[in-house]
């Protein structure tokens, strides 16, 4: 589809890579790795068209669509989130109004026997199919269930863009770009705003309907059930692997030891020939042998190992005291803006020394319940008592974007350093990789992971017995994540994370709150038994539904009559059949409403010329006929596939 040949790309006449070529493909799912600054998002821009190369060309077919999702973009204010969604169908809507126009023009046109009448009936007959074919019957439908997995319900559609926040209004231009259906897709790190079930709707869709994809991502999990091909930037050139992240990881590793000991099995080769050249240099019965060393020397092709980012960063999060037993209790919490409650009946205890983990859908009230123990929000209803010498450090999700930006990196934390640390604020900005003249940058030149470590390096100054993290892996590459999960991992205090980033609080959680539905509810152990329970409740829920839907709200539909025999077969599948299950079950959702809409638009337009040969002249028409056979002929194949679909869904509902 597309065809990358000899790109180079510079900065201030530093190549940032060269001699790149490589072929995106029909349904390829690639994931585009390399540390911060390789060249990731210059390389979408590419892609995009929105950037150009310096040399190389990158060859995209003329009938090719590609949609680009930036990490950051300008947005519109001056429509619903249903009219702004819609704006992804405006070719649907164009060929609607030009058949409505061609209806009514053979409904009021009485010339049946001329050219000009024949030649309209098959260009409404051609539009119409490929009307259909377009799903132009149902778009509608097709927006709801985007915009409901990316997390919005249906009382947000008819909502004003600009009563929502940046991140909301992010997933809107996600929607938009995800309707359009582009050949290609390229997505520079889409789940920095979606929340864990948004990220799983996601997941799914990319898999199963999407067509080509190039995605940009820290998110390990999301990158291993997305992508089946590799492309790393390194060292200004690029490695293709064939297979998906976890994979390509190992291989990588292999590879390097490779390069290492090529390397130096040359770097010996290397010096045994420059010692034999220095010994017998002026010798002239080896004349002959120094030279032919000498030009062999020069023939040969130095082995480069890749860059390997050994700068440190170690993140220690210093316990400052021990706190009481129970650092928060909740008690009958309630919180409500108006008429709107986010929570109510909140009862919780946090043990001293546990890492729990707030988790649920963005809006459901994590960051304010986050916001009543910081005393942020005082108006709440219900008991919140803090344990005895808490001392609590607060990263919130937007941290990053709230400092100064025209200060240094170096006066941002000269400003927050006392006493004695004063004087090591050079060695602590080294180890989070700010050393030497990168402490001089001003804020606003930082990429948003190098903000967020600086936002981390503030907190770690902070003594404190009690963390609460809001979202603190947005931004960060995934070494920097690693070693923040590590220094959380090590903290003996008390940790509160709101995080959707399940590879992240893999391991470190020991126990989830979901926030859902003006409610929280405490689940025993770590993030995978959360999801793995929350996977076969999603199921039973799908399996008690009298009729499914491929809606991500259809677990919440009334409960039937076949639940109970449905539960053991539920409960034995595995975490991993489970998700197949679903994937199964929506598809064959999809095929059975996409039939019925096809159906029912076949026998209108059948309607139409029945209306037509029931008058004298169309009776005599022989065209009308053949036309009338056609879309019968149509109307049998549909239904015998929607038979077919139906048996197929019918047949693992009982499973």
């Amino acid at each position: 589809m597309i065809s990358v040949e000899g790109l180079k790309v510079e900065f201030n006449a530093t190549p940032l890579f060269e001699d790149v070529s490589y072929v995106i493909n029909k349904k390829d799912r690639i994931a585009l790795v390399g540390k911060n600054g390789a060249g990731k998002s210059t390389m979408l821009k590419i892609l995009a068209g929105i950037q150009q190369p310096a040399s190389g060309v990158v060859a995209v077919p003329r009938e090719c669509t590609i949609g680009y999702l930036p990490q950051v973009m300008i947005l519109s204010d001056e429509r619903t989130v249903m009219q702004e969604a819609e704006l992804a169908f405006e070719h649907i809507f164009e060929m609607q109004a030009d058949i409505e126009r061609m209806n009514r023009q053979l409904a009021e046109r009485t010339d049946y026997d001329s050219e000009d009448y024949q030649k309209l009936i098959d260009r409404f007959t051609h539009e119409n199919e490929r009307f259909l074919m377009m799903g132009g019957t149902n778009y509608r439908a097709e927006i709801e269930r985007t915009l409901q997995g990316l997390g919005f319900s249906r009382e947000d559609f008819d909502r004003s863009t600009s009563e929502f926040s940046g991140g909301w209004r992010m997933r809107i231009e996600l929607a938009k770009l995800l309707l359009r259906r582009p050949d290609v897709l390229l997505l520079d790190e889409p789940t920095n705003h979606l929340d864990i079930e948004s990220i799983q709707w996601l997941e799914n869709f990319l898999s199963t309907r999407a067509n080509a994809v190039v995605l940009v991502s820290h998110d390990r999990a999301f990158l291993n059930n997305v992508t089946t091909r590799t492309i790393e930037i390194t060292c200004g050139r690029i490695y293709d692997y064939k297979v998906k992240y976890d994979e390509f990881v190992v291989l990588r590793k292999e590879r390097r030891e490779q390069q290492l000991r090529a390397y130096e099995n040359q770097q010996k080769q290397i010096q045994d020939t420059e010692d034999f050249i220095e010994r017998f240099r002026y010798k002239a019965t080896k004349a002959v042998q120094v030279q032919s060393r000498i030009k062999q020397l020069e023939k040969i092709e130095r082995i480069e190992v890749d860059e390997e980012d050994n700068s440190s960063l170690r993140l220690k999060f210093v316990c400052s005291s021990r706190s009481g037993n129970y650092p928060v209790i909740c008690e009958n919490v309630a919180k409500a803006y108006g008429s709107h409650v986010i929570f109510h009946d909140v009862n919780l205890t946090i043990n001293r020394g546990e890492k729990v983990a707030f988790v649920g859908k963005n809006g459901e009230g994590k960051s304010t319940l986050v916001k009543c123990i910081m005393d942020e929000i005082t108006d709440y209803t219900g008991k919140l008592t803090l344990g005895h010498n808490v001392q609590i450090g607060y990263f919130a999700q937007n941290q990053a974007q709230l400092l100064d930006e025209n200060l240094t990196v170096f006066d941002t934390i000269d400003r927050v350093a006392v006493g004695d640390i004063r004087l090591k604020i050079r060695d602590i900005l080294g180890a989070f990789m700010f050393g030497g003249e990168a402490s001089d940058k001003k804020v606003k030149v930082l990429s948003g992971g190098e903000r967020t470590r600086l936002a981390m390096i503030k907190l770690l100054l902070e003594p404190v017995n009690f963390l609460i993290l809001d979202e603190p892996t947005n931004h960060l590459d995934m070494r920097s994540k690693d070693v923040l999960k590590e220094a959380i991992r090590d903290f003996d205090g008390t940790v509160i994370i709101v995080s959707h980033d399940r590879d992240f609080l893999d391991g470190l959680a020991t126990k989830v709150y979901e926030f859902g539905g003006g409610l929280v509810k405490e689940h025993l152990g770590g993030i995978y038994d959360f999801l793995q329970k929350k996977q076969i409740e999603s199921l039973n829920d799908l399996q008690k539904s009298p009729s499914l839907s491929a809606s991500p709200a259809a677990g919440k539909a009334a409960a039937g009559g076949n639940a109970e025999a449905a539960q053991p077969s539920a409960a034995k599948l595995s975490y991993e059949e489970q998700k197949e299950f679903n994937k199964k079950l929506k598809k064959l959702e999809r095929r059975v409403a996409d039939c019925e809409a096809e159906i029912e638009q076949t026998e209108a337009a059948i309607a139409i010329l029945e209306a037509k040969m029931a008058t004298p002249e169309g009776a005599s028409d022989m065209t009308l006929y053949e036309q009338h056979q056609k879309l019968k002929a149509q109307l049998d194949r549909v239904m015998e596939e929607w038979d077919s679909a139906s048996c197929e869904l019918e047949e693992m509902k009982k499973e």
